[in-house]
């Protein structure tokens, strides 16, 4: 009877594991109030028991490695919302199942948002710059997706991207409740409902003054 052949890991896998244990371990790290200027490579590979030579094989440097937790997180979000506006529906369907799956990836990314939170204003540029060209992102293709309802012909680009950066401005400031929401044993409905009852108001503002010519300030100065 031949015994059984013992099966594996491949060295892809190895490494695939060991990338995102590196990922993890910068988060741990964060997660003990650091910032992540003051993690070095040493202590990154010392969370997860490696060799600091072994960094290399994955990162070229710590820079790198923010750059792949802000790029990563946001992709997914990015990809999450447009598949939730692109879905037939009434727009207060779409506004309530946007704000609805913001907040349940970022909650289920908790780490990952505090980090991108902390690091928004921290003190790598580089990825200081990274972060700001997400949200860019996230605020010109939500633009481009009311472009689908409100007429081409009263709105502009920049009127649409003007109350894109605001709705997405509203959910930034939920997103910094909801990382604060567990120690204050806030729950995430009310801060779906906060957050839905915004978007409208923002929405609803921005028509008043679009119809209303109000968006010519000219008029407002004697």
């Amino acid at each position: 009877m031949s015994r059984p052949q013992k099966r594996h890991r491949s060295h892809d896998n190895k490494l695939v594991d060991t990338r995102q244990a590196l990922l993890n371990a910068v988060l741990e790290l964060m997660d003990r109030d650091k910032s992540f200027d003051a993690i070095s490579l040493r202590k990154v590979t010392g969370e997860v028991g490696i060799n600091p030579s072994a960094f290399y094989r994955h990162f070229p440097d710590m820079d790198s490695l923010g750059l792949e937790l802000v790029g990563s997180s946001f992709k997914t979000l990015r990809q999450l919302l447009k598949a939730v506006r692109a879905t037939p529906s009434l727009d207060n369907i779409i506004v309530r199942r946007s704000v609805e799956t913001f907040v349940t990836y970022v909650r289920d990314n908790r780490r990952q948002f505090q980090f991108i939170t902390r690091e928004r204003f921290g003190g790598v540029a580089v990825i200081r710059d990274e972060i700001d060209h997400e949200h860019k992102l996230l605020i010109s293709e939500l633009a481009i997706d009311l472009a689908r309802y409100f007429a081409v012909d009263k709105w502009t680009n920049e009127d649409l991207q003007m109350l894109a950066s605001l709705m997405i401005g509203s959910m930034t400031h939920i997103v910094e409740q909801l990382l604060l929401a567990r120690r204050r044993g806030e729950g995430d409905a009310e801060l779906i409902e906060t957050g839905e009852k915004q978007l409208r108001l923002i929405v609803l503002g921005a028509m008043q003054w679009r119809n209303s010519g109000l968006q010519d300030t000219d008029k407002l100065i004697p």
